[in-house]
């Protein structure tokens, strides 16, 4: 086999590899960055079509597709980051503060009151900015 060969069978394994890792590539702490991104986004909506429909987007970050609260109706902006940042965490005190997070943001979903839904929102946004 040519070197020429030896190359191209090397560089479709390395992109197989990078393809079928999918799990193997989560990285929790951008899906955190994303969620907590659209949290403030969500806090900071005009009207509350806006709050809910970035709360969607952060849920959707932390649960990942099968948690509680996942909407697949709504964009997932994690979908290429792993399965949640929730599932995707190992640590256990990191997760209870996730789990904090996306409760902030049902509660938020939850409300029809623009306000209270900010509030929510707001409260989701400085829980996963702190990790705590």
């Amino acid at each position: 086999m040519s070197a020429f060969r030896y190359a191209f069978a090397a560089a479709i394994g390395t992109a197989a590899a990078f393809i079928f890792a999918g799990p193997a590539l989560a990285d929790a702490s951008s899906e955190t960055v994303t969620a907590s991104t659209h949290a403030e986004l969500a806090a900071n909506a005009g009207d509350l079509d806006g709050v809910h429909t970035h709360l969607h987007h952060t849920l959707n970050c932390l649960v990942g597709p099968g948690g509680n609260g996942f909407d697949a109706k709504e964009l997932n902006p994690c979908a290429q980051s792993g399965h949640g940042a929730i599932p995707d965490t190992a640590d256990a005190a990191k997760k209870a503060s996730l789990e904090s997070a996306a409760g902030k943001a049902r509660a938020g979903l939850a409300s029809n009151n623009v306000k209270e839904a900010r509030a929510d929102a707001s409260a989701a946004a400085s829980l996963l900015k702190s990790g705590k």
